[in-house]
């Protein structure tokens, strides 16, 4: 057999290993081939997974089903792919996500266990090679504080949805006060923000609450509707950050010096940007949103390598403050 052929058949075999199997339709358009070909593909899989099953289902397609035990093997997962696992908790780690971590490296572990014993150690020796290269064991720089009982909480009513007691210090509040919120979601940023609507004040906006200054939360059992129509996603594209200000959003532009430039076209400004490359080397990058506070921020690591084009009131903001001393660019 062919390589590339020995190759789909093993894809066929993983897409047949599922509770339902795999028909002839499913086939057709995961190999982009004609009726014919996905009945020989069938042919080739029973000739070398003898216990695959066939039934018709309930639409009166015929499927094909092999024992996931038979193709298990072919499939355990590779160092790159355990380690990816491993760098993904620290990274949740690093945004305060302590619960989602462990949850996350409680996976990593289960697979292990559930690989074949031949093939674990090298896997392990893999692993550990390749998180060192990658420096994992050290991740400097700031991060957001977390309390485990607290990050809980707030999954536990994100699931629910349940309405969420906290005991919430704003910026302006001397002591913290008690807020019913009913979540949407998490931003995460610098700081972490919980997104959602105050069941007290009966409107429809939504609020950011600092989860590092959330001092208790309560999951009660008021269950709540979501809002069907809101996007966390398009909601949290409307800012630079997470900061939202609805009388801030607009237009941006800004124009990297042609020094700077190879390095802006290295970075994502906004997941909904443009960029043009002038013929003098330059870059614009465009996009919309709000958080004029976020951009300037950021701005300041650029130095005198980006000029704000609009909005007006932002360049008036970094107005002063670009500096041409630095030795490096982000």
């Amino acid at each position: 057999m062919a390589f590339s052929k020995a190759v789909e058949l093993l894809q066929l075999a993983r897409m047949a290993s599922g509770y339902a199997g795999v028909s002839l339709n499913e086939i057709e358009a995961e190999f982009d081939c004609v009726r014919r070909t996905a009945q020989r593909m069938t042919d080739a899989l029973v000739r070398v997974f003898p216990d695959t099953e066939d039934y018709v289902d309930a639409e009166g397609h015929k499927r094909w089903r092999v024992p996931r035990r038979r193709v298990a093997e072919f499939f355990a997962p590779t160092a790159d792919e355990v380690a990816a696992l491993e760098l993904a908790g620290t990274t949740l780690d690093r945004q305060g996500l302590t619960r989602e971590a462990g949850q996350l490296r409680s996976l990593r572990e289960t697979i292990k266990i559930l690989m074949p014993d031949k093939r674990r150690p090298g896997l392990e020796a893999d692993e550990e090679a390749l998180l060192e290269a990658m420096g994992h064991a050290a991740r400097p720089g700031p991060q957001p504080a977390s309390d485990p009982r607290i990050d809980s909480a707030i999954a536990e009513a994100l699931k629910g949805p349940f309405v969420l007691e906290i005991a919430y210090r704003g910026r302006q509040d001397s002591a913290a006060k008690t807020r019913r919120v009913e979540p949407y979601g998490l931003l995460l940023g610098a700081r972490r923000y919980l997104v959602g609507r105050d069941r007290e004040r009966g409107d429809t906006v939504m609020r950011h609450y600092r989860v590092e200054d959330i001092e208790s939360a309560l999951v009660t059992q008021d269950w709540f509707a979501r809002d069907e129509a809101f996007d966390l996603e398009a909601y949290a594209n409307r800012s630079f950050g997470v900061f939202q200000n609805e009388a801030e959003f607009g237009d941006v532009v800004w124009k990297f010096t042609p020094a700077a430039a190879p390095h802006a076209l290295r970075y994502r400004f906004h997941p909904l940007q443009s960029t043009e490359t002038l013929e003098d080397g330059s870059v614009i990058v465009r996009f919309r949103a709000s958080g004029l506070l976020e951009m300037c921020w950021h701005l300041y690591a650029w130095g005198d390598q980006v000029e704000v084009l609009e909005p007006k009131a932002l360049a008036d903001m970094v107005a002063g403050h670009r500096r041409g001393d630095f030795p490096g660019l982000p």
